[in-house]
């Protein structure tokens, strides 16, 4: 019995991508989860044979959510489903580490071919991509890996940062002390080993994603 999680935040979604699983797998136990903090949840207590893992989604607006997995559990394989179709995202998506990535936009029969392919322990990428993903980014690859040590309230007042607010907005915003603010920037600048808001703002750029685009 294969078990899956999938991980998104839009039940329709969910629902199309359980309905092309179960016809495409035999003996499937499919799980779902709607953001990052029930995703850890899930996961600590059931053992997954694949996670199906939407960028986009409480908890996890960027590439934060996908290194937090990566770090918490780096045994297991992870494959991204997005509706970004962006080469230079799906470039950093695996070198993070994910063993493939699905566009929402992949047909039913294709997302069936690429989880039995990852299940295999092999990386999936759509065609239109396999030549252009670029060969792993040593660079990118140690930023991940410093990033991957903050906590997500470390995170979150790094991302802050990068947006402009003083350590007193950020504050308000997690309703938070701003003495406790002072001490996770003093925390994430020491892991991340930067000592000034300019080097934490370059940092968070660098793993912000853009928003899916929402068709009316």
């Amino acid at each position: 019995m294969l078990t899956l999680l999938i991980a998104d935040d839009h039940p329709l979604y969910r629902d199309a991508l359980r309905g092309a699983l179960e016809l495409a797998i035999d003996e499937l136990n499919l799980l779902e989860s709607g953001d990052l903090d029930s995703t850890v949840a899930m996961l600590r207590e059931q053992e997954v044979d694949l996670l199906l893992f939407d960028l986009h989604m409480p908890g996890s607006s960027d590439l934060f959510g996908l290194i937090h997995i990566r770090k918490l559990f780096p045994d297991l394989p992870v494959a991204v489903v997005s509706g970004l179709e962006d080469v230079d995202i799906v470039s950093k998506v695996i070198n993070t580490g994910a063993l493939g990535f699905v566009p929402k936009t992949t047909s039913a029969a294709k997302v069936a071919e690429a989880v039995k392919s990852m299940l295999d322990g092999d990386i999936w990428l759509p065609e239109s991509m396999q030549s252009e993903v670029s060969e792993a980014d040593d660079a990118f690859a140690q930023l991940a890996e410093k990033v991957s040590s903050l906590t997500p309230a470390q995170y979150k007042v790094l991302c802050f940062m990068r947006d402009g607010l003083l350590n007193k907005q950020i504050g308000y915003e997690l309703d938070i002390a701003e003495a406790t603010v002072k001490a996770h920037i003093t925390a994430l600048f020491r892991k991340l080993g930067i000592n000034n808001r300019t080097q934490a703002v370059l940092i968070a750029s660098q793993l912000e994603l853009s928003p899916p685009v929402v068709e009316h």
